[in-house]
């Protein structure tokens, strides 16, 4: 069973970390990269806004009794496949997933310029997903 408090707070939090990340988008590239502090705070906040999406989407699965997600890309795929997700934002999502683990993990050399794009140009994919994920829990209750 869903606890709504629960997905609530994920769900907040990701909004909360989101707000932040749109303060620091004021600031140009030029900015960002000349304050280490700043760039960290923005990838800080990705990291965390990307988690609370995926624990929201994992809360969704377990309550549900869904199948599980292999990795934290399938979660969204999962959440698509029961309708709580439109397809056609899926890949970006899993992309989503895989930023959070180049950020986390250094697979490879993260180019700053990449962080402050995705920071200037995606922020509304959270946006998309929180209420893509708030509206159908509603529905299905």
């Amino acid at each position: 069973m869903i606890d709504p408090v629960r997905l609530r707070a994920l769900l907040e939090r990701v909004r909360a970390e989101v707000d932040d990340l749109r303060r620091l988008a004021g600031f140009d590239a030029e900015a960002l990269l000349a304050d280490r502090d700043k760039l960290k705070s923005v990838k800080y906040g990705f990291v965390v806004a990307v988690e609370a999406c995926i624990d929201a989407g994992q809360h969704v699965i377990a309550g549900q009794g869904y199948r599980a997600p292999a990795n934290y890309g399938e979660v969204f795929v999962v959440l698509a496949e029961h309708g709580h997700l439109s397809a056609d934002d899926v890949p970006t999502l899993i992309a989503m997933a895989g930023f959070r683990n180049l950020l986390v993990h250094g697979y490879a050399e993260i180019d700053d310029r990449r962080v402050i794009a995705v920071l200037h140009e995606r922020l509304d994919d959270f946006d998309r997903f929180r209420s893509a994920l708030a509206s159908s829990v509603v529905r299905d209750e």
